[in-house]
């Protein structure tokens, strides 16, 4: 080894390190033209709600050390101007400016989040909120953000799926927001013209939509929305847990399902336990544009110790979404999906659509003939097992279903109707 050649290397290169150190030193925050643009679109959001009195803002950054660069700075500026408070989350670091409300992840996000993440029930004693959400991808899967309608991309991922993971977090069905904002920070175009991020992301983000429906790339404007399409990315949102993700701490599926419990808390709180309620019982509700005419059924597993490929999360309980025509909308593995079109469907409905049972009165004869809604069970089954079941399944229909207990699963016996949801 020349040692003495390499010796000038390291002292060359140690030079222009020095070098780069002190032009970087003078670019302060002030000076910062990216920080003060964040800055600037945060306060004008603001002043200038896009939603009603909404100020919330949530900002993405693939790094920890940048996320608290923006943390020291953003969070300062908007406590002393606007009196709004501020919080961060990395994988290692969990911080807020205000003192009242616990560094703990699920506190800060219900905090900043509070419509749909049920702050009253959760942390009723707390009475500030968060408005400015700054993390790094350890929350850009599994959670409801949707209190929020303001998403900044302070750098964009190599990875597309990481832009729509981090879009799913406020692009969800419960939005009460009219509309919803992505920012996207891209780089400068001296800087983008060496390492050509902005066309390779597009070109990867361009052959997934090709992949798909080719009609939902976020990254382009003005392209036709397709509710169908946002069902399916939200599928890879919040059914995959990444590596990534994992090895910073949070296991996105233990917080997946929070939402639907704090539903079912809220219940109880205001009519009781529910006690001596028949199975097969159902109810009837209006389709939307998202949301086609069929039904949806809860069934129950009687052989508990049987979960089909270890997919079911809501084992033994097994939801289908078909629809009219025997088409399946949603399987059992969707289950998250067919609870979020329950909550959709059955939002501020108190009392029964008599136009609607009455239209399903008059399609059953009074309900003494459901060969229709036996065949669509059955299909639904058939979806669960994978096979094509010709058994009668109208017993399903009362209450009890069979007693059947097989060492794994035979067939529709193997299942009892719990309820169904007919969505006309």
């Amino acid at each position: 080894m020349d040692r003495r050649q390499w010796k000038e290397d390291l002292e060359e290169d140690l030079a222009i390190i020095n070098q780069l150190m002190e032009k970087v030193n003078q670019i302060t925050p002030a000076l910062d033209l990216k920080l003060q643009t964040l800055i600037q679109s945060i306060e004008n959001k603001i002043e200038n709600p896009l939603n009603p009195n909404n100020k919330k803002v949530i900002i993405f950054t693939a790094f920890a050390d940048t996320a608290d660069y923006l943390y020291e700075n953003v969070s300062k500026y908007f406590k002393a101007k606007n009196n709004i408070h501020s919080t961060l989350i990395t994988g290692s670091r969990r911080v807020a400016t205000t003192k009242t409300i616990p560094t703990e992840l699920n506190a800060l996000l219900t905090c900043f989040s509070p419509k749909s993440k049920g702050k009253d029930l959760l942390f009723p004693t707390i009475n500030e909120e968060i408005d400015i959400l700054i993390a790094t991808d350890c929350i850009s899967e599994g959670q409801n953000l949707q209190d929020c309608d303001y998403l900044i991309n302070y750098d964009i991922h190599w990875n597309p799926v990481r832009i729509i993971q981090r879009f799913g977090r406020i692009d969800r069905i419960g939005s009460t927001n009219e509309t919803i904002t992505l920012v996207n920070f891209w780089p400068d175009i001296t800087l983008d013209s060496y390492i050509n991020l902005k066309q390779r992301v597009e070109d990867r983000m361009m052959i997934s939509d090709m992949a798909s429906t080719a009609d939902d790339n976020i990254l382009k404007e003005n392209q036709k929305d397709l509710e169908y399409r946002k069902l399916q990315l939200q599928k890879l949102q919040d059914e995959v847990s990444d590596l990534e993700d994992l090895r910073e701490g949070i296991d996105i599926t233990d917080l997946g399902l929070n939402d639907f419990r704090i539903d079912l808390s809220n219940y109880i709180k205001e009519y009781g336990e529910m006690t001596d309620i028949p199975e097969g019982i159902h109810a009837v509700v209006s389709a939307t544009e998202i949301l086609k005419p069929g039904v949806i059924y809860i069934l129950k597993n009687i052989n508990e110790n049987i979960n089909i490929n270890k997919l079911n999360r809501l084992h033994p309980y097994y939801l289908v979404y078909i629809d009219r025509d025997g088409k399946l909308l949603f399987n059992h593995i969707d289950s998250k999906k067919i609870l979020d079109a329950v909550r959709m469907l059955c939002k501020g409905v108190r009392e029964p659509i008599i136009a609607l049972c009455e239209q399903v009165n008059k399609e059953t004869d009074e309900y003494h003939n459901m060969t229709f809604y036996s065949d669509l069970l059955k299909k639904s089954i058939g979806t669960i097992l994978d096979t094509e079941e010709e058994k009668e399944v109208l017993s399903l229909f009362k209450s009890g279903g069979t007693n059947v207990i097989k060492d794994k699963f035979k067939g529709i016996e193997d299942f009892k109707l719990i309820s169904f949801l007919i969505v006309k």
